[in-house]
């Protein structure tokens, strides 16, 4: 069932609060955007923590992301340039999500890819995750840094930042940031225990081919490793 407005808004304003209880974000770290019918976008405020965000907070942006409808004083962060670029260079992508989940940003600043195949679940949703380019936020060099990752994946970590996540809802960016952060762990755990044993390529390549039938959306890199 399609949301309505404000029942949007208050989704956006649900995976904010999800996102700050479960650590991903402190302070004022993280941003949530969707991309409404008419083409403009609600997104999350500059300043304030993601634990505060409530419906009327968000704010209203066209495409450039100048300020369409806000609360006085109210504006986007400066990192919806990133997300701009997700929207530009990927016409199903309905929500994006960035955020700090502490073990895949860990990897992150470890400049280490999460590029096994060896967890079921993550081969479906997602498959390998890369690291960009590092990129200066707030600056063009972010969504530069992106791009040439946007028409494989679904969910990248930036080099030194932190995880971005795309969907074609709020919820299902949401999912795959969460799907992200899960895997970093699990991972973690595996290279303590001696090395993660990833799934023989034949099978990988089956588990690829359900994505249909579970009905997953998005982009896929299919078999592929980063060194």
């Amino acid at each position: 069932m399609e949301l309505s407005y404000m029942d949007l808004r208050e989704q956006i304003c649900d995976v904010c609060h999800k996102m700050w209880q479960l650590g991903w974000v402190a302070a004022n770290d993280g941003n949530v955007s969707v991309k409404l019918e008419d083409g403009t976008f609600l997104a999350t405020p500059t300043g304030i923590s993601k634990s505060f965000i409530t419906p009327e907070k968000l704010v209203h942006i066209d495409k450039t992301g100048a300020v369409l409808d806000a609360l006085e004083g109210f504006r986007p962060s400066s990192e919806i340039k990133m997300h701009l670029r997700c929207y530009e260079e990927r016409e199903d992508v309905g929500a994006v999500l960035h955020a700090h989940p502490p073990v895949a940003t860990g990897y992150a600043v470890a400049n280490k890819p999460l590029d096994e195949y060896s967890m079921i679940e993550t081969v479906i949703a997602i498959g390998s995750i890369p690291v960009t380019p590092y990129g200066t936020p707030s600056t063009y060099e972010v969504p530069e840094a992106i791009a040439p990752y946007l028409g494989e994946h679904d969910v990248v970590l930036l080099q030194n930042h932190g995880a971005l996540a795309v969907g074609s809802d709020v919820l299902t960016a949401y999912y795959r940031m969460e799907t992200l952060e899960l895997f970093a762990k699990i991972s973690l755990n595996a290279h303590l225990l001696g090395g993660a044993v990833e799934i023989p390529r034949d099978k990988i390549e089956q588990l690829i081919s359900m994505r249909g039938a579970y009905g997953v959306t998005g982009k896929h890199p299919g078999y592929k490793k980063y060194s």
